[in-house]
């Protein structure tokens, strides 16, 4: 038998002077300039900081839960691919989360994907012939709707909530629906990272009036407390998302799709195999036999909300907004922003700072509502944080 000896190539230490202009060059040439002008989605680095930036539901399960769900994943069979379609899991999480039982369900890695097929799934659309696709939505709002539409080489076309309460502008968002005919409208229910639930009578009109699909995003389902389930069964445009990461689970990366089974026929075609993973098949379905603890935590998690919206609406310097999610947005006094985000840094606590998000942002923050020891050691580093202002 001939042996083939191992060539080794060595690394050059130091790249040649023109090196980086052929590359820029090379990727002007292949790279879209649409995503080239895109900012990598950034993560801050949060050890050893009270981390209330990501709305992350802040409980772990209890020791004997966590055995339990151990000798689950013992089962895996990682040498064997996943479950490709997850019928048995979805089947369960139809029920636990009170689905439709005439709606299909598609599964995601993460809401996100799923928000990136449905762009894939109207790319080329032939009603819109030479023009690009237009992805909808109001904003300030969740920025995958924009970045994926961006990515994907569709138009994004943002509708400015109203300043005072960001409550939908209906007449600008019936306008923009009747000029522009958007493949996808996104609403938020609740907003991120607002906080509000948009009046349901305003989504219905916008659904009525909407030429493509109508996606109602309920990532923070679990502390609102109502749902639009409903307009499934009523309109056959209309799709659901929803996401086990805010409920308790964001590290095994589960979004759903919920509509008819004429659209998700075809998205299923766009979704690769396998991107559900056997971790988190076992994982959802030992996390849907126990929903109840997780409706627990969230109900939990609403009565902090509560107590942190009263206790910050007690600081005269700051705007408050009420919240139907896990967070609560609020404005600092004009300019202060950065410095109060540092501030707080120091003294060990991790919040969001979105005053350059958007101009309707303008000097506010968002704080991810903790448990009870998180949220009072956030107060009291807030309050010592503007005094150092």
């Amino acid at each position: 038998m001939r042996t083939h000896a191992r060539q080794n190539i060595a690394c050059p230490k130091n790249l040649p002077d023109h090196f980086p202009c052929i590359v820029t060059s090379r990727i002007n040439k292949l790279l879209r300039p649409g995503l080239q002008e895109l900012s990598a989605y950034h993560v801050p680095a949060s050890e050893g900081l009270i981390k209330l930036d990501a709305m992350e539901n802040p409980y772990s399960l209890s020791a004997p839960l966590q055995q339990e769900w151990l000798e689950v994943l013992r089962t895996a069979k990682l040498n064997r691919y996943p479950d490709a379609a997850a019928d048995e899991l979805k089947q369960t999480i139809k029920g636990v989360l009170q689905l439709p039982q005439q709606c299909e369900l598609m599964l995601g890695n993460g809401s996100d994907e799923l928000i990136q097929l449905l762009s894939l799934a109207v790319l080329d659309a032939p009603a819109r012939k030479s023009a690009r696709p237009i992805v909808m939505a109001p904003e300030p709002s969740f920025v995958m709707y924009r970045h994926t539409a961006v990515v994907t080489g569709m138009d994004y076309l943002g509708v400015p909530l109203q300043s005072g309460n960001f409550a939908l502008d209906m007449p600008a968002m019936l306008k923009a629906l009747q000029k522009h005919q958007p493949e996808i409208l996104y609403l938020a229910y609740p907003n991120n990272p607002t906080g509000n639930l948009f009046l349901w009578n305003h989504c219905q009109e916008l659904i009525e009036n909407a030429p493509g699909l109508v996606v109602i995003d309920e990532a923070y389902h679990p502390f609102a407390e109502t749902s639009a389930t409903h307009a499934l069964v009523e309109y056959d445009h209309v799709l659901l998302l929803r996401t086990f990461s805010k409920l308790g689970l964001a590290g095994i990366r589960l979004g759903v799709l919920a509509g008819p089974l004429n659209w998700l026929q075809h998205f299923e075609k766009l979704r690769l195999p396998y991107n559900i993973n056997v971790l988190t098949q076992l994982s959802a379905r030992f996390a849907c036999h126990h929903y109840d603890v997780f409706l627990q935590q969230s109900a939990q998690i609403r009565q902090q909300r509560s107590w942190m919206l009263k206790e910050l609406k007690k600081l005269p310097v700051l705007q408050v907004f009420d919240s139907q999610a896990n967070f609560i947005l609020f404005r600092v006094p004009d300019g202060s922003s950065a410095r109060l985000f540092e501030n707080l840094i120091y003294l060990g606590v991790l919040i969001k700072n979105m005053d350059r998000s958007h101009p309707l942002l303008k000097d506010c923050m968002r704080v991810t509502v903790g448990t009870s020891e998180e949220n009072k050691c956030f107060l009291t580093a807030l309050e010592q944080s503007m005094r150092n202002l």
